[in-house]
């Protein structure tokens, strides 16, 4: 794999080679690599052009990533730790030299992968793009402090300015000024006694200041303390009263000094109480009752005192600004109702709870039977159909004796110091929004900042090109104490930062997404973006796979953005499989011939006109290929296969799977309909809505069904056609485990059969050797030190953790005994060396065991070894292992479905081919296939087309349009169906206008 830290910018050292000393003082125009032999590289020899965009191609397991990440990327980071003292150096990883014979050129490296690391709950896009960061600065500076209680803009007040607002009759037309005293820490009767020594002998009573009191207490009470007053208990603060004032004319002389003194007297506070209920102020309405002004931001209405906004106050990661609730996550962790009653048609006597239908606990539905017969709670009744109040008593508030489900739960909490409580505590718990800040994140001071009449919170969950275009406009008033000049640069790169998102198609996302929701190409590209706003120049960029998750219509963009970083004067070396990359590279490397022990060698070197002409190269003859004539002739032999009829009314004969009003996230109440028995493809631009709608509604819905309850399935209002449908099956690219003893062999269940076969050779039998002996999870045979990994991990205490070979068995995994065994002249851990492919070879004559590899090979994965650990493959090839394990499974009676979230990620043109084949097996089967998918050639080939749109995030949603693949070349005018045809150069038979096209027009 790839490694996942990436060097900082500085200059690469000489290193104590003669050869890399003679290059350093060499001026290169490229990166030379001589002799590369990392994993199946055979002695690879090739340029990388600096200031360009290089792009490595070729089948899967043809050695891109050895070539790109494991050996230019990798020389380039053990350069850069060489360079560091001797001190540092021992902090860090030894990284040993990559295999090659000579690396000239090299530059300081940075490697964006497609992959997801992120699991904080925290992180979230605006975080990781640092545009939170300088909407925080934005809001600092220009944002205008409301009352968090809603009482509007708050205000600093100078005693000139509340003589103004009063003399204008803002509390009435007869007004008393009243200074609220706190009580000291010690000593409160005597600050009181000198009070009134100094003549402030006056006071309210405390519930005249009430807010709530009302017109009832419009006449205040006035108390006169005298000398030997004491401190009243409770009484904090003394509203002492300073004169009583008429509204009307210049502000009086006598009433700024009152207000000053009140100021000097609190400091900086002063309360306003009105005496009169029959005059009108002039104003919208009748004055407040009570009104308040400090010299610090404070609400006129409440009193509230709202602390100077600083960029602490708008961050969900510190103290200073997350909401106390919820600590700055936006979600409380509680019980989900949906997840207690799976199946709300359920009455009580069909037993809904799903914690109570367990031996252990279900003995409480007869408490409970008994508490509703009391009561005459209806037990026939479904649960969704019995009153509110009744399942309410039931949920929570039944009374002594009657077992409700928050008196379980609270049962289980108390209990939760046992593991197995705190599972079943898990399967049924939810997290929810918070109560406080609904979802926010931030504590009620940082939300009443506004911008033009917005929270920070609020702009954090538009899309990123709706936030753009809000900026740009500047809807917030003018600051003549900050002029524009001095946040110009702040909006400047909030712009710049977002312009580049949106030209990597990402303009969909939110600030407020977390980032460890987004996919392995997501992250990449925000990466890439925020690389070329960091200005880096003389740095080399490995990027892989850029374009997974990408629409083709953003290839281009994505394109042009490489193209500026090389500008830059960086290089960048990109593995690919993108058809627009790849012919619009600078400079393209193409490996082969094949994969694995097959590949490995540099089959075509040059520009992509150069590539192209030359014959040897797979990549240059699926180029060079037709995409209509494939197209062609899938659908002539999907005629073949179904009938002569045309392609519509073949696929109107077939059942289907009906989605009504699905209205997860951003779909907007769409109406679905999936053909079973016929390979579906799930088409839009990245965010429109397919995902949510495959797995979150369609998988989710079905899930839940079935009783699964630790899911939560996507909003919808009914799911149809499932009664004959065996299982619904997803496969994503979810790693498989992370267990070393995991690997194909195993997971298809094919290591059994060669278990059995060593196990009935001459010399297991005389040892007493049985199949069990060969087990990974068993202590009969594997080694006791390293239990069948074959390497050890030292904890190193204070620094990270060391893996390293066994020295018992030297990485073979079993015992001598064990290793003593051979067939056709190999040990068991010389035979979990092969290649699929080789495996084949040499069991040709194990009917049963070549099926199960045959599968293996079919998917594409025929280079893999058979003992290579599944935590090792990329998210395509576990996406293929796992689509291999059904092939070998039987047909059923019943139909069953698959899913598959964008199965072409990873895969080589001709790779796509073999994908292409394995899926229609499965609908010759009599399966159903849906795969979301951005690959113009495996859609070109599908039955039938479900098409959202038009845009990504709240600008998609929609159904453009689902039927035939036909019939969506020649009436859809989606951006889809745009690409598709410019792909095929498909000529339209008739063209109908379609939805995509009539909102286009509206």
């Amino acid at each position: 794999m790839p490694p996942t830290t990436s060097a900082p910018p500085l200059p690469p050292p000489a290193t104590d080679r003669s050869s890399d000393a003679d290059a350093s003082r060499t001026s290169h125009r490229a990166i030379e690599v001589v002799g590369a032999r990392t994993h199946n590289l055979k002695g690879v020899s090739c340029r990388v052009p600096h200031g360009q965009v290089t792009v490595v191609t070729g089948l899967s397991g043809a050695g891109k990533s050895s070539l790109a990440f494991d050996t230019i990327y990798a020389e380039a980071q053990r350069r850069y730790v060489e360079s560091m003292s001797t001190y540092a150096r021992q902090f860090l990883e030894q990284m040993e030299r990559p295999p090659i014979d000579a690396m000239h050129g090299i530059l300081p490296a940075v490697a964006l992968e497609a992959r997801n690391s992120i699991k904080n709950a925290r992180s979230t896009v605006g975080t990781i793009t640092e545009i939170h960061d300088l909407l925080r600065a934005l809001f600092t500076h220009r944002g205008e402090v409301h009352c968090p209680n809603g009482h509007g803009p708050v205000h600093r007040w100078v005693p000139d300015q509340v003589a103004e607002d009063l003399a204008g009759g803002a509390a009435g037309a007869r007004f008393l000024l009243v200074a609220p005293i706190p009580r000291p820490k010690r000593g409160g009767t005597g600050k009181l006694r000198e009070l009134v020594r100094q003549g402030y002998f006056r006071r309210l009573e405390s519930h005249d200041l009430d807010e709530d009191a009302g017109d009832d207490a419009a006449q205040p009470t006035i108390v006169r303390m005298e000398g030997d007053v004491r401190w009243e208990r409770g009484l904090d603060p003394v509203p002492l009263v300073l004169g009583r004032f008429r509204a009307g004319g210049e502000p009086s002389a006598r009433l700024i000094e009152s207000i000053e003194e009140a100021f000097r007297l609190t400091d900086g506070r002063l309360t306003v109480l009105r005496v009169d209920d029959d005059t009108d102020s002039g104003g919208d309405g009748t004055p407040a009752r009570v009104r308040y002004y400090g010299r610090e931001m404070t609400c006129s209405t409440c009193g509230t005192v709202q602390r100077p906004p600083t960029p602490a106050l708008f961050s969900f990661n510190s103290p200073l600004g997350a909401c106390p609730t919820c600590q700055g996550f936006g979600r409380v962790i509680g019980i989900d109702p949906a997840r207690v009653v799976p199946d709300p048609t359920k009455s009580l006597h069909e037993r809904p709870f799903a914690p109570w239908n367990t031996p252990a606990y279900e003995g409480r539905y007869d408490k409970l039977y008994a508490a509703c017969k009391t009561r005459g709670v209806a037990l026939d009744v479904p649960w969704e159909d019995l009153p509110a109040a009744d399942r309410d008593w039931i949920w929570s508030s039944g009374g002594r004796g009657v077992p409700t489900m928050q008196k379980f739960f609270d049962w289980l909490e108390r209990r939760s110091y046992r593991m197995h409580v705190r599972v079943l505590l898990a399967r049924y718990r939810a997290y929810n929004a918070c109560p406080t800040c609904g979802g926010q994140r931030l504590r009620p001071e940082a939300l009443a900042v506004k911008l033009a009449d917005r929270s920070i919170a609020d702009l954090t969950q538009d899309s990123l090109e709706t936030l753009r275009t809000w900026l740009r406009e500047r809807p917030w008033r003018a600051d003549a104490s900050d002029p524009e000049p001095a946040i110009a640069l702040l909006l400047e790169q909030l712009d710049r930062r977002l312009a580049t998102l949106e030209r990597v198609g990402l303009g969909y996302l939110t600030l407020d997404r977390q980032a460890r929701t987004l996919s392995g190409g997501e992250t990449q590209r925000i990466q890439l973006a925020s690389s070329l706003g960091s200005g880096l120049t003389s740095t080399l960029y490995v990027l892989d796979e850029p374009t997974i998750g990408l629409h083709p219509q953003d290839a281009d963009r994505l394109l042009a953005l490489l193209k500026d970083l090389a500008t830059q004067g960086n290089t960048v070396l990109v593995v690919e499989h993108d058809r627009t990359l790849i012919l619009g590279a600078d400079h393209l490397i193409d490996l082969g011939p094949k994969a694995g022990e097959h590949g490995g060698t540099v089959m075509a070197e040059g520009t992509p006109a150069e590539v192209l002409r030359v014959r040897d190269s797979l990549t240059a003859r699926y180029l060079r290929a037709r995409p209509t004539t494939l197209a062609r002739q899938h659908m002539a032999r999907f005629r073949r296969e179904q009938g002569r009829a045309p392609l519509g009314q073949l696929l109107a004969r077939r059942s289907r799977v009906r989605i009504r009003n699905a209205t997860a996230h951003n779909l907007r109440g769409i109406d679905v309909e999936l053909p079973l028995g016929a390979l579906v493809a799930v088409t839009g631009v990245s965010g429109s809505g397919k995902s949510t709608l495959i797995e979150n509604v369609l998988y989710g819905t079905y899930q839940r069904s079935q009783g699964v309850v630790d899911v939560e399935p996507g909003d919808c209002d009914a799911l149809e056609g499932l009664e004959r449908i065996a299982d619904v099956t997803l496969v994503d690219q979810q790693p498989l485990g992370r267990s070393s003893r995991s690997n194909p062999i195993t997971y298809i269940k094919a290591y059994d059969e060669i278990r059995k076969l060593y196990a009935a050779t001459s010399m297991a039998q005389r040892r007493g050797i049985t199949a069990g002996h060969f087990s990974f999870n068993l202590d009969l045979g594997r080694c006791p030190t390293c239990k069948g990994t074959c390497t050890i991990e030292v904890d190193m205490q204070f620094m990270a953790p060391v893996t390293i070979t066994c020295d018992d068995c030297h990485g073979r995994r079993f015992t001598p005994d064990v290793l003593a065994v051979t067939l056709h002249g190999k040990r068991i851990d010389e035979m979990l060396e092969l290649t699929v492919d080789e495996a084949l070879t040499l069991f040709a004559d194990q009917r049963r065991l070549c099926r199960r590899l045959t599968a293996l090979a079919d998917v594409g994965l025929g280079y893999l070894r058979l003992g290579q650990a599944t935590s090792t493959l990329s998210g395509g090839e576990a996406q293929r292992l796992k689509l291999a394990s059904f092939l070998d499974r039987p047909a059923r009676e019943a139909e069953r479905l698959f899913l598959f979230d964008e199965p072409t990620t990873g895969l080589h043109l001709a790779d796509i081919d073999l994908l292409y084949n394995t899926l229609r097996r499965l609908v010759q089967r009599g399966d159903g296939v849906v795969v979301v998918e951005h690959s113009l050639d495996l859609i070109s080939r599908t039955d039938w087309v479900v098409d959202l749109g038009p845009g990504g995030g709240v600008h998609g949603g929609q159904l453009l349009f689902s039927g035939p693949l036909d019939e969506f070349l020649d009436t859809c005018e989606s951006p889809t169906a745009v690409a598709l045809r410019q792909h095929m150069k498909w000529r339209r038979r008739f063209h109908r206008p379609g939805p995509a096209a009539a909102d286009a027009e509206a």
